[in-house]
Parts: structure tokens; C-alpha cells; sequence
């Protein structure tokens, strides 16, 4: 790193943090500032050689981009949560027990990360096999399978929080013994 990048990038940052951050926090509020400065000058660092003179237009051009960015994530995330939450609604006393290990599942669904969640949609919902959900990940069949086993367990996990999934899968351990000592006696 030359001496010139360090001290130039030095001198835009300590120039223009403060109205970096007095703008974002005019747009968002205090407790994203720093999140979005940090990422602002991230990028200023990496494009040293764009940063024009004076560099305050541009850098609060970014910061603007990135909180868009925010803005438009964390719509997605409201919009999955409130999609998830609208198929777990309460079931009602008369309603099949599958269909309440279904709210309960989907409840565990809606906890995982985003990017597990997709990989259990792909897979399970959508029917797409490890190659074309690879595809539309951007990774590896290999890889996929790997993520997608470790997305699997996480939400083994996550239903276990729920009363009613443990419940059924006991039933489910329960009725195979059943079915495998019958069986057996029949023979």
C-alpha cells in the first residue's frame, strides 16, 4: 500500500466521517450510522482511484446506496417473515395434528437464516433436485448438498423448540417400532 492511498484515504476520512454519519443518521437514525459509515468507507477505500475531489458528494452518494440496499433487505426479510407468520397461523382446535405440525414446521422455518430457508424451499418445495438448485444458488451440486444438510439440521433444531413437532416425532418413532415389530411377528 503506498504511503500516498494511506495518507490520502487518512485525510478523507478524518475530512468527512462526521457529515457522513450526520447524514445517515439524518436518514435512518443512530443505530445504523456507524454500521453504514463503516461500509462507506469501505468502499472508498477499495475505490481510492475513483474518489473524486471534493470526495463528500460521492461518499454520501454511497452511503445513500447502501442504505437503499438496507432498506431493500430488510423489506425482503418483512415480506418472507410476514409470508411465513400468514401460513403458522394458530390452528384451530379441529383442524388435523398434521396441519399443526405444519404451522409448527413453518414456524422453525420462518427462525433459520435466509439463505437456509432457501435451500429447504428449493429442495423440498420447489422440487429441484441438488444440480438445479445448485444452479440457481451459484455453487457446487457438492456444495449445495453440504448446505443443504447443515440447513436440514439447524431446522431439526429449530422444531425441537416446538411442542407439537416433538410430539409428532415421537409418534412417527413410535408408529415405525410398531410397524417393524409387526412385521416381524408376522413372519
Amino acid at each position: 500500500m503506498p504511503d500516498y492511498d494511506a495518507d490520502r484515504f487518512t485525510a478523507i476520512y478524518d475530512g468527512c466521517r462526521q457529515r457522513v454519519w450526520a447524514y445517515v443518521v439524518s436518514r435512518a437514525g443512530r443505530q445504523i450510522a456507524d454500521e453504514v459509515v463503516n461500509e462507506t468507507f469501505t468502499v472508498a477505500w477499495r475505490k481510492l482511484d475513483d474518489v473524486p475531489e471534493p470526495p463528500l458528494p460521492w461518499l454520501l452518494g454511497v452511503a445513500r446506496n447502501i442504505l437503499r440496499d438496507n432498506i431493500r433487505a430488510e423489506a425482503r426479510r418483512a415480506s418472507f417473515a410476514a409470508e411465513m407468520r400468514s401460513w403458522a397461523e394458530p390452528a384451530e382446535a379441529d383442524i388435523a395434528e398434521e396441519v399443526s405440525e405444519r404451522s409448527a414446521l413453518l414456524k422453525a422455518l420462518a427462525t433459520l437464516p435466509e439463505d437456509d430457508r432457501e435451500l429447504l424451499i428449493l429442495s423440498a418445495w420447489q422440487g429441484l433436485t441438488p444440480a438445479q438448485a445448485a444452479a440457481v444458488v451459484g455453487c457446487s451440486p457438492i456444495t449445495l448438498r453440504v448446505r443443504l444438510h447443515r440447513a436440514r439440521k439447524r431446522l431439526t433444531e429449530a422444531a425441537s423448540a416446538y411442542p407439537l413437532m416433538e410430539e409428532a416425532a415421537a409418534a412417527r418413532r413410535v408408529s415405525t417400532r410398531v410397524r417393524i415389530t409387526v412385521g416381524k411377528e408376522a413372519r
